[in-house]
């Protein structure tokens, strides 16, 4: 049976529209099934070629009213993290291009500058629209522009600190800026902090609800500007202040809402009457994330990103053979760890199912935080924790840990407090593309003194690496790990191990070049090393480095009193990273001995499945065993 809400053939309105301002022709009517058709388009292309399908569901409204009401691109529409924007790039002459988001060659998952002039500000991580939006409005009115700019911002980005930072400043600069609130009461995990209760409390309060609903019968009427005055000091002084609801008018916005922002009519209606308001604005819009597709409501953190399904049935499929993920080596670990030490906690920044810490969740609430999309909080409450006497487990996505650098160094190393970051989804990401790939933590973090950069090959070494870590008693101990599936280890029945932190090992003996990798890299290079050895009779030899930081100089002493060439093999940037740190020591220490990169190069990396990516930066086993047996000859012949 179909569970998809609206069943038409067929989208006759949806393929007159190339542009915007397409859409400005039709009436409300059209509007409605205009909705209805982008929400069967977006359910029908990611059914086959997956993406962020809940939060775009439920923003269809939000961004046609925009569309229907501003003029874009004149009038800047700036989005907030980007998972919400596909009716947006459907409608701006990507709807046949949509097809192929987030595929390689294809159009990017999220806002992108140099894809659409319609992009006004790129967009993979939160918070940001506030900030770029009030640049917008700002450079509009320096050069003399009639221009509007506008900040769709979910609820869960609101948490992050950056927006207040924005929202601040607008407030305190009497920018002409429009700051829509997405409050569909779910960012991909549940929200949850101070910020969540005071919408939830405005959202539901009887009393607000009512003034509320009489405001909008009233919107229709003349003196919009003067009526609206007197209500504001009248109604909701008393009212919305009351559930906390002064707070954006304290930071000098004019607060308006809630209104239904799944309500195509309310949402133009209400478009048009702020258009022209002057100063900061808030517009506080309730949606529905995963709104017209009934598996998409019922499941919506799932349903946030579900991978490939059935449009008609709902049934997501399932690609994973069987083979635990890292995320799920990760949050298992996490628990055993936490039965055995009383003073483990783990911390995420609204990543619990995405990090696998919903186990600990699960299991030991009272020992498991999510603090919302606040990575430099995350950071600095663990070391607040660590400091305190425990041991705090934060897990953040390898590109997010990006914005906690200042805290990570600061906050923790400096005062050498045992905190482990687990930074999921390091290297090669896929679909998601440069926003979201890790390429840079290893490069990054090893310039912080005394931090320890580990990089598990497999399920085993990542269970291994975080008990040592929980034995650790300073850090930054870092964990890098990549996003997907493990390499198919029985870590479930591997007993703890110790692995001291500096200390690599050999995986292949081999004559004619040394093979040294770091992470689930060191894998290809064992199969792409036994593939050379069975064609060609050469045998490079394989080292798994293990820590990027500290090194294991003995081992690399060994390796550059054997071989004279080297190559370094890692998911990561080639400048700063594996390759940095070997070429550095073998360049002072043995200036014979020629150090070869292979890695992600100085440029930021398309999106694509990981084993395209990979095989486009020579990463692929294909890939490797061709360089390894063209290096292993050359060595051969001038021995």
């Amino acid at each position: 049976m179909c569970i998809m809400e609206h069943k038409e053939i067929g989208y006759g309105l949806l393929e007159r529209v190339d542009s915007p301002e397409d859409i400005k022709k039709f009436s409300m009517d059209d509007l409605r099934r205009l909705c209805d058709e982008i929400r069967r388009y977006m359910i029908e292309c990611c059914s086959v070629n997956p993406g962020h399908l809940g939060s775009s569901l439920g923003a269809v409204e939000l961004i046609v009213g925009l569309h229907y009401v501003y003029d874009a691109p004149e009038d800047k529409i700036v989005f907030d993290v980007g998972h919400q924007a596909y009716a947006h790039k459907i409608i701006t002459g990507r709807r046949e291009a949509f097809r192929k988001n987030r595929m390689k060659d294809g159009i990017s998952g999220f806002p992108k500058r140099s894809e659409s002039v319609y992009d006004a500000f790129g967009a993979g991580h939160s918070s940001t629209s506030v900030s770029a939006a009030l640049g917008f409005a700002e450079a509009a009115k320096l050069q003399g522009l009639p221009h509007k700019a506008v900040a769709l911002i979910g609820d869960g980005s609101l948490t992050g600190g950056l927006a207040f930072e924005g929202l601040n400043n607008a407030g305190a600069a009497k920018s002409d800026l429009l700051v829509i609130l997405n409050d569909n009461n779910i960012s991909i995990d549940r929200n949850i902090g101070a910020i969540h209760e005071y919408l939830l409390d405005i959202t539901t309060d009887p009393r607000y609800n009512k003034a509320k609903k009489h405001v909008w019968d009233r919107l229709g009427e003349g003196r919009f500007r003067k009526w609206l005055q007197r209500f504001v000091v009248n109604a909701k002084s008393s009212l919305v202040r009351h559930s906390g609801g002064d707070l954006f008018e304290a930071m000098g916005f004019r607060y308006f809402g809630p209104v239904d922002g799944n309500d195509i009519e309310q949402v133009v209606k209400t478009l048009a009457k702020l258009k022209d308001i002057g100063g900061p604005i808030l517009l506080h819009a309730l949606t529905t994330k995963g709104k017209g597709y009934a598996p998409a409501e019922a499941n919506q953190t799932v349903w946030h990103a579900p991978g490939i399904f059935d449009p008609e049935t709902g049934e997501r499929i399932s690609s994973g053979g069987g083979v635990s993920r890292y995320q799920d080596v990760f949050g298992a670990v996490l628990v055993d760890l936490a039965k055995m030490n009383p003073k483990v906690v783990g911390v995420t920044p609204a990543m619990a199912s995405g990090c696998g810490m919903n186990m600990l969740a699960k299991e030991m609430p009272e020992r498991f935080y999510d603090v919302g999309i606040e990575e430099e909080h995350a950071v600095t409450f663990s070391a607040g924790l660590a400091a305190g006497g425990l041991k705090p487990f934060c897990n953040i996505y390898s590109s997010f840990s990006q914005r906690a650098f200042d805290q990570i160094m600061h906050d923790v190393a400096l005062q050498e407090l045992p905190v482990v970051l687990c930074l999921d989804r390091a290297g090669i990401v896929g679909e998601d593309g440069p926003t979201h790939h890790g390429c840079y933590d290893m490069a990054i973090y090893r310039t912080i003194p005394g931090a320890v950069i580990a990089a598990p090959k497999d399920e085993i070494e990542l269970k291994d690496m975080m008990y040592s870590a929980m034995k650790a008693q300073a850090g930054p101990y870092i964990i890098r790990y990549p996003r997907g599936n493990g390499e198919g280890r029985d870590w479930r029945s591997h007993e703890f191990a110790e692995i001291a932190a500096g200390k690599g090992e050999m995986l292949l003996d081999g004559e004619g070049v040394a093979v040294i990798a770091a992470g689930p890299s060191a894998n290809r290079a064992v199969e792409a090393a036994l593939m050379v050895r069975d064609e060609r009779g050469t045998n490079p030899a394989i080292y798994n480095i293990r820590y990027i930081k500290p090194l294991d100089l003995d081992l690399l002493d060994g390796i550059c009193g054997r071989f004279a060439e080297i190559i370094t093999v890692e998911d990561g940037s080639e400048i700063g990273g594996l390759h940095g740190a070997v070429s550095e020591y073998v360049s002072e220490r043995y200036p014979g001995v020629k150090v070869t990169p292979i890695a992600i190069g100085d440029s930021y990396l398309s999106q694509g499945t990981q084993e395209e990516l990979r095989e486009e930066c020579g990463l692929s086993t294909g890939a490797l065993k061709a360089v390894f047996a063209g290096k292993c000859e050359k060595s051969l012949k001038k021995v």
